[in-house]
């Protein structure tokens, strides 16, 4: 059968509006509401809620795949990673992980999601080809809370939230291969750009950790807020931002000086955050505010806080 160039324009454009319509735009910020079960979906061009997803029962780490057809979100109370389809706003697979999934992450090429499995003390390794489980890795560190893949995807930090160290895993050997010990109770993890060095933030010391990745080794301890938490840092490398629970802030490291260069107000509780590709805004999970604050980069400033659902946990931007 022949089919005219004019039978074909007409069929693409009715399969493109059979979609979803919040798929059209991009960027969007993607926010797991752990008290709702829900994703928020953001579009970042208006700072606007387009969409709820079904998340599972207590969506917590969240990462979206290569492709942005599927969320892979940790459910805690379930001990799994829920596979959620967007396109379809539906849940798909929920992939056993073991007991109290935390942070989650995706490998550069975005082959792999790794969780940090609190529970079991190891990081569980999902193949996004097969949405199966893959491998497991031991850390040695307790608790394991985040997990982060280096920008040129060789090594995994681990934050060990109640080892107060940050485990170190050569992913392409499948082993843990350091340990740095850190302040009390480490949480959020950022690379630079060019995976030289790595922002720990540590919530009962109040402080950052930068560590560098060629031989793990401290080079310096920032003063941030009262309970600092996530981490995001900025494309160009340049600043980092931590989120400081206890102040309700977020504190602007610059990363020539390691010296704090703004603290900007946010909403209560302030978890974990995400930026925008072209470093513009950053989007911040007010935990008790159940909100998203967003801040303009440049001016630092806060722009407006977006509602979402009850007790969002972080922000994820692909």
């Amino acid at each position: 059968m022949i089919i005219s160039p004019k039978h074909l324009v007409s069929t693409t454009l009715a399969l493109l509006t059979a979609l979803p319509s919040f798929l059209h735009a991009e960027p969007f910020a993607y926010v797991p509401n752990e008290g709702a079960g829900t994703v928020s979906v953001i579009d970042t061009a208006t700072d606007q809620v387009v969409a709820s997803l079904p998340g599972g029962s207590k969506p917590r780490g969240l990462v979206v795949g290569l492709d942005r057809h599927w969320l892979y979100v940790s459910d805690q109370p379930n001990n799994s990673l829920q596979v959620v389809d967007v396109a379809a706003r539906k849940l798909g697979a929920a992939i056993a992980l073991g007991e109290s999934p935390e942070g989650v992450s995706i490998s550069p090429d975005g082959r792999w999601v790794v969780a940090a499995v609190e529970g079991k003390n190891d990081i569980a390794v999902v193949d996004t080809r097969s949405n199966a489980l893959a491998f497991a890795i031991k850390v040695h560190g307790k608790n394991p809370e985040h997990a982060v893949f280096s920008p040129d995807g060789h090594l995994l930090f681990v934050s060990a939230e109640e080892g107060d160290a940050v485990d170190i895993i050569d992913f392409d050997a499948r082993k843990q291969v350091g340990q740095v010990a850190v302040g009390a109770r480490p949480r959020g993890i950022g690379f630079l750009p060019d995976s030289s060095r790595a922002y720990v933030a540590t919530e009962n010391a109040n402080e950052v950790f930068v560590i560098d990745t060629r031989n793990f080794a401290i080079v310096a301890r920032i003063k941030a807020g009262l309970r600092a938490n996530g981490i995001a840092v900025h494309p160009g490398g340049k600043q980092v931002y931590v989120s400081n629970g206890g102040d309700g802030s977020v504190s602007v490291i610059d990363t020539d000086s390691n010296q704090v260069v703004a603290t900007i107000p946010v909403g209560q509780r302030p978890w974990n955050m995400a930026l925008t590709p072209d470093g513009k805004k950053l989007y911040v999970a007010n935990g008790r505010s159940n909100s998203v604050s967003v801040i303009d980069t440049a001016s630092r400033t806060k722009l407006r806080d977006i509602p979402v659902g009850k007790l969002p946990w972080g922000v994820a931007i692909r």
